[in-house]
């Protein structure tokens, strides 16, 4: 798919939400401004602002402006500067601080009251607390017995498509991109003319939990909106699992087709409900998914 298929994909999925005239959104890469090479560093700076990723810890260096053009290019830890074979301060310090953010969005939980604020419906997987959540993987990957009861009574049963969202591996993948995924995600399919299911949060979901769902609901396809394993300083970062047909006992890895890097220093996520609609067209044209589609 070329970039104005995609263009035309979300000039479509937004003029049907009310907004025409809306262009595509444009990736706001993680740039940075000018900055000079630094002799001193400060403590008082903010470890996780724009000028503590723009510094310069190069000292002397022979060409400045090589080191800033350098700098701006990229997100990468470059011209961090070093104190004999040791990284300096004020780098380490911010590389502690990246992966303190990290972790700290793993550990989160998703609010209750956001997820009522957003009208979903919430169901578990056999996980009870974040603890467990990270030591016992294969419980995540399926549903309570009250989860699967509250969506044979709550959801559409036979749906084309069936969005799931869950918090996964970053919480904050979930609460910061929802509001541009999710809406136009869900008009797209509609303009389609795709059955849509009921949308729903699962709490404590890994990706394979996608397979009961679609087997329970008898979901032709199952989008899932899942928080990646956060890098380090990139906590934001979405991905969509898709599958055809899935089946607990069938269906492996390779059925599935995912779209990975969603947020606003990636793929806008406006843009990926564009292409996420596109993709589950073509799965149910094929009747495949993953490895087993053809381009």
């Amino acid at each position: 798919m070329d970039q104005k298929q995609i263009e035309e994909i979300v000039r479509s999925v937004m003029a049907s939400m009310g907004q025409a005239d809306a262009a595509p959104a444009e990736v706001k890469c993680s740039t940075v401004t000018c900055a000079t090479p630094a002799s001193t560093e400060s403590c008082s700076l903010d470890l996780g602002s724009a000028e503590a990723k723009a510094w310069i810890g190069v000292e002397n260096p022979h060409r400045a402006d090589v080191l800033t053009e350098l700098r701006r290019s990229t997100a990468a830890r470059v011209c961090t500067g070093r104190a004999g074979p040791r990284p300096r301060t004020q780098a380490l310090l911010r590389f502690l601080a990246d992966h303190s953010r990290s972790k700290d969005t793993v550990l989160k939980e998703v609010p209750e009251e956001w997820v009522k604020a957003q009208g979903l419906l919430e169901v578990r997987s056999e996980i009870s607390d974040k603890n467990l959540y990270l030591t016992r993987p294969d419980l995540g990957r399926r549903l309570c017995v009250e989860a699967v009861e509250a969506l044979k009574a709550q959801c559409a049963a036979n749906p084309d498509v069936q969005v799931v969202v869950s918090d996964g591996l970053s919480t904050d993948a979930i609460t910061a991109n929802y509001e541009e995924i999710l809406p136009p995600l869900l008009a797209g399919l509609k303009q389609a003319g795709l059955k849509v299911g009921t949308p729903f949060f699962v709490r404590y979901g890994r990706v394979k939990i996608e397979d009961q769902i679609g087997e329970l609901l008898g979901a032709k396809v199952v989008i899932l909106l899942v928080g990646e394993r956060p890098g380090l300083g990139q906590s934001e970062s979405l991905s969509c699992y898709a599958v055809y047909s899935p089946r607990v006992a069938t269906t492996v890895e390779a059925d599935r087709t995912c779209i990975s890097n969603i947020h606003q220093g990636g793929t806008p996520p406006v843009e990926a409900a564009a292409v996420i609609v596109d993709l589950a067209k073509r799965m149910l044209e094929q009747k495949a998914s993953g490895i087993n589609m053809t381009r």
